[in-house]
């Protein structure tokens, strides 16, 4: 199999995407390549969980050089997650066993109700939860009611992505801003030095079950390393809500889109309102940006003595 550069590119996109965010990577890779390269949805799901382990280990270890992890939450969560994990990808298989010719429309109609709920998640997250900033805060004291909360968030959260492959960035950063309250930075961080736990742990299971296509997701990761490294260090300089709003739009459109393929009738004009209303937001924020900034005087230089 020769290098297919459209698929490495898409890699680098998501891989910053990934860096910048923590989201976006089952949540958007797995629909690219069962919508845009004809991919079998579970070797989809395999795969990109393969090379969604590689890219987030690479930019969970930038973020933890940075200082933006929460060890004791990572650990907790994967506590839940991984076991969780394992056992969505054996009911999988069990679907599938179970469904014959049908699994491959029910699989894709399972991702895009995941990929619906995480972008509702997320817009909710940059559109209506605003008032939690100023309860945010860089680490919490992991008391035990902490960490029942946190093994539960990585149940839920494992068992979606070992069927669906979605979820790993978009609910977590959520559950760490509704239960934890952590700021941004460090939501980022936390959330992709867990996934690349969770995602070691799917990946394997996938890969025992032969749902991991090796060439496809070299070719993937080509794009996707040295996107994710770019990402991570973008991370801190960013603004954020732009992007989580931007992200938001980008996982509905994506939902709407393997619905439509899964035969749904979704109408060919809902689907292209998402990248103009993308457009649209970013322009909207960064042009809000800049009349707070303008709005806001600069603090006067300090006098020396």
């Amino acid at each position: 199999m020769g290098i297919d550069l459209a698929v490495v590119a898409f890699g680098l996109g998501v891989g910053l995407l990934v860096g910048m965010t923590g989201i976006g990577g089952g949540s958007l890779m797995t629909p690219l390549l069962i919508l845009v390269f004809g991919v079998k949805p579970i070797t989809a799901v395999g795969t990109d969980l393969a090379y969604g382990a590689v890219t987030k280990t690479v930019g969970g270890i930038k973020h933890f050089r940075q200082g933006t992890v929460d060890m004791s939450l990572s650990w907790w969560m994967a506590v839940g997650s991984i076991p969780a994990a394992i056992g969505g990808v054996y009911v999988l298989e069990a679907l599938e066993r179970a469904q014959g010719e049908d699994f491959d429309d029910l699989l894709i109609f399972l991702l895009a109700i995941a990929l619906l709920f995480c972008g509702v998640m997320t817009l909710a997250r940059a559109l209506f939860l605003k008032q939690l900033h100023g309860k945010e805060r860089d680490t919490i004291d992991m008391q035990t009611r902490h960490k029942a909360s946190a093994v539960l968030l990585g149940v839920f959260v494992g068992f979606v992505l070992g069927v669906t492959s979605a979820g790993s960035g978009a609910l977590i950063a959520v559950g760490l801003i509704l239960l934890f309250r952590l700021v941004p930075t460090r939501v980022v961080g936390t959330d992709v030095f867990h996934a690349a736990l969770l995602l070691w742990a799917a990946a394997i299971a996938h890969l025992v079950s032969g749902n991991v296509d090796f060439a496809l997701a070299g070719t993937i990761l080509l794009g996707s390393v040295p996107g994710v490294w770019v990402g991570s260090h973008m991370s801190v300089r960013v603004p954020t809500d732009a992007l989580r709003t931007t992200l938001a739009v980008v996982l509905l459109g994506s939902g709407l889109g393997l619905l439509a393929k899964a035969g749904t009738g979704i109408p060919g004009a809902v689907l292209g309102a998402f990248p103009v209303g993308a457009a649209l937001i970013i322009g909207g924020v960064m042009l809000r940006d800049r009349r707070r900034r303008r709005l806001s005087p600069e603090p006067a230089p300090a006098v020396r003595t």
